[in-house]
């Protein structure tokens, strides 16, 4: 086919029929490749470049999974999925050239498809309906994200503010949320000046930035969901960076997710990368914390279980971090050792809206016992 004529519409390997352009998922995630779905059951993503191969064959497979990561590792090829490739992929056109140039230009997009058996694609399902079911849970906090206003687009007429490091830094200090979310969608390098406002000594004005940011992101991704997601990307490409040091960059991940879980959600277990660490492991354990909050399903998809031992740990503050996100996912497996922190008279302090509060290991610890336990009559 391909040969017959230089340009075409690219096509299903498995079936043969004409397929759309690839597109984001939905549900934002770290390293993405545009997905696409055929009629006939395929799944595909698009690397443009011809260079990331194997991302884009794992990112396959987890999507045609339903993004069950664990579901896809065990699978082999051949045995439970069939595999394909388009190559000399125009991204640009949605066209398969066959000369690998157009106008002057080098085509060497890839489109990689991957087709379950029809077997594992129904135990991937069930799967899937057994995490809907977990939802349910969630439900009040789903439909208070559902029902945010999507910002409304700019007036006829209107001429774009040009942002700069002071106007920002006057209206974070103001709590001006509304003024905020209007530059940042007439200058995108706003939200690139508000993190560099978390460079700042002073914990509580982190803090309060890093709040300001997630208040901010949860209205600008309701029209510009992007530029939210890349603003991630760098606080995540900052928190990794040796020689930077990460202030402030997890307190506003948490924040961004937590507030907008439906879309970043994906992005919620890339903050175990820096548990180990003592300069971001309360972020880290307040991050998941917070996100819990209002998507405990999330927390409870990622290794948690692997936070057990911090609740033996020497400091505080970490043993109180881990009480409040245990007890927010209603962590039953740990009850017990919960019930031996209850006589824990040390302090320590946690974010709540951006002001730092204290409160005692014991007191938590009480309240992560009494909401397990509403929890276990609630399924009776």
């Amino acid at each position: 086919m391909a040969k017959q004529h230089s340009v075409v519409r690219p096509w299903c390997p498995f079936c043969g029929q004409t397929v759309g352009k690839p597109s984001h998922a939905p549900e934002r995630k770290m390293n993405e490749f545009p997905v696409g779905r055929c009629l006939c059951g395929a799944v595909y993503t698009c690397d443009a470049t011809g260079h990331n191969v194997g991302s884009a064959i794992v990112e396959t497979l987890v999507y045609a999974c339903n993004d069950n990561a664990d579901l896809a590792w065990e699978l082999l090829p051949d045995d439970d999925y069939l595999t394909g490739r388009i190559e000399n992929y125009d991204e640009d056109l949605n066209q398969v050239v066959a000369k690998k140039n157009l106008d002057g230009r080098s085509v060497r997009g890839i489109l990689y498809f991957i087709r379950l058996h029809t077997e594992i694609q129904d135990i991937a399902t069930r799967i899937k309906d057994k995490r809907v079911e977990a939802l349910q849970e969630a439900l009040p906090s789903l439909k208070a994200e559902m029902s945010l206003v999507i910002e409304p687009a700019p007036e006829k007429g209107h001429v774009p503010r040009k942002s700069n490091k002071r106007l920002v830094k006057q209206l974070v200090e103001e709590n001006d949320i509304d003024q905020l979310v209007g530059l940042c969608l007439d200058d995108k390098k706003t939200l690139r000046l508000m993190q560099r406002l978390l460079y700042d000594p002073d914990d509580s004005k982190r803090w309060h930035t890093a709040y300001m940011i997630g208040k901010v992101c949860q209205r600008v991704s309701t029209r510009d969901p992007g530029s939210v997601s890349d603003l991630l990307q760098r606080l995540f490409e900052a928190c990794s960076d040796s020689a930077a040091t990460p202030w402030g960059m997890v307190e506003s991940i948490g924040y961004i997710i937590s507030l907008r879980s439906d879309i970043f959600g994906a992005f919620a277990r890339y903050l175990y990368n820096y548990i180990g660490d003592n300069s971001t492991r309360n972020q880290v354990l307040w991050g998941l914390t917070e996100i819990a909050g209002n998507r405990s399903d999330i927390i409870r998809k990622t290794p948690f279980y692997n936070l057990f031992h911090y609740l033996q740990h020497p400091e505080a503050q970490v043993r109180g971090q881990v009480v409040r996100l245990l007890g927010r996912i209603k962590a039953t497996e740990a009850a017990v050792q919960l019930m031996e922190l209850t006589d824990d008279k040390e302090e320590f302090l946690y974010c709540v809206d951006g002001t730092l509060v204290s409160s005692t290991v014991a007191e938590v610890a009480v309240i992560a016992i009494q909401t397990i336990n509403e929890g276990q009559k609630n399924e009776q």
